[in-house]
């Protein structure tokens, strides 16, 4: 694979990333106007978030492989025009429930498009590179975040709902031209699931999927309603939310960057502290998250966090399977996204039985005990016998 130009490729992967990215992580951004625009709670708007995750959760551990043994070209570019036509209809529905299957049919095929261009990023480049080259596209998660949320929540808040959508169909729709024209055939490859499968039937492995699992449960607690917090919260509404979005974003971006280094520098170490800075974190939001001034700052330091442990979760889960990158991205993925599942229903039940601001508290618990299985997951990692 070293014969095609790796800077390109890993530049139109991190567009397709963002392209897919954003019309995930968009949504989180207009919670409440999507809670107003179908009249329903903001619960059931959250729905948005949690059937997409829970749908991903699902087919991650069988759609990775199911389309490993095809191009890579012709895989990327379906993917995305199934976004692209699904997120156009969903704009022009009042009809939550018709909506809510708009959502829900694109994240079928979701894990095909992250899983192997994860694959590809690490293969293209020689080993020692393999992170940071992976952390790049990762990338376009922070691209999404940077671009995606704020622009989505600007044109919802202004314009409305339709026009949030129709936005997400463009992106994508820019992403999918780009892979047609621009990104080379790359032939897929035959495996066997079963060999996959008896790879990631480890300990290490399970420790790591585990501790992941309940660190993206207590993070997307938080994560999930940054917005509604924000907007009931501290009140910051309109234009003045989207440049905290951005710079929610532009922080998280420089995370990625970061992350990348560290990973391949000190693993361990920060992955283990990991929990203990975000906890801190979130315990300043609890107290000083009325101050429009404090939050924002806060949010910033949000943004670099969110960025590193975008980074830190695959390299936590892949790094334990290596014989098996395509499968163990799959997981990685049904993983990530149980968790977001979690996450998004915890923080919906807490904000409805005890208010906005104690979801933070739900995510220090959460995440403090993620700290557990992610220090077994290291031990493991230094006797393996």
């Amino acid at each position: 694979m070293h014969k095609y130009n790796s800077n390109l490729l890993i530049m139109i992967m991190m567009l397709g990333t963002f392209g897919i990215l954003s019309t995930e992580l968009g949504v989180i951004g207009i919670l409440p106007q999507i809670a107003q625009y179908f009249n329903v709670g903001i619960d059931h708007a959250g729905l948005f978030v949690s059937l997409f995750s829970i749908t991903i959760a699902i087919t991650s551990l069988f759609i990775p492989m199911l389309f490993n043994k095809y191009d890579r070209k012709k895989v990327f570019s379906l993917v995305l025009l199934v976004f692209v036509v699904c997120t156009f209809f969903s704009a022009f529905t009042d009809n939550f429930y018709f909506a809510l299957l708009c959502r829900v049919i694109p994240a079928i095929f979701y894990p095909a498009y992250i899983s192997l261009t994860l694959a590809v990023a690490a293969e293209i480049v020689p080993k020692e590179k393999a992170q940071e080259s992976v952390s790049k596209v990762i990338m376009g998660v922070s691209a999404g975040t940077i671009i995606g949320v704020p622009i989505t929540t600007f044109m919802a808040t202004i314009i409305g709902y339709r026009a949030a959508m129709l936005w997400f169909t463009v992106v994508t729709f820019i992403a999918f031209i780009a892979t047609v024209l621009f990104f080379p055939k790359l032939p897929g490859k035959v495996t066997a699931y079963g060999s996959q499968v008896q790879s990631v039937k480890t300990k290490i492995f399970f420790m790591s999927c585990v501790g992941v699992l309940v660190l993206i449960t207590g993070v997307c607690i938080s994560y999930s309603y940054m917005s509604e917090f924000l907007q009931t919260v501290t009140h910051i509404v309109g234009l003045d939310l989207s440049v905290t979005l951005f710079l929610f974003g532009i922080a998280s971006l420089f995370g990625n960057w970061i992350g990348g280094k560290l990973l391949t520098t000190k693993p361990d170490q920060t992955t283990l502290t990991y929990p203990f800075i975000l906890s801190g974190l979130f315990l300043l939001f609890y107290y000083y998250g009325h101050s429009i001034i404090p939050t924002v700052l806060l949010m910033i330091v949000w943004g670099f966090l969110d960025g590193l442990v975008n980074d830190i979760i695959q390299y936590w889960v892949v790094s334990a399977a290596p014989q098996a990158p395509e499968f163990a991205n799959g997981i990685y993925i049904s993983v990530l996204n149980i968790g977001i599942t979690m996450g998004t229903s915890i923080g919906g039940f807490i904000i409805l039985s005890y208010g906005t601001i104690s979801i933070f508290l739900a995510s220090i618990i959460i995440m403090l005990f993620s700290f557990i299985f992610i220090l077994l997951r290291t031990r493991i990692n230094l006797n393996p016998s």
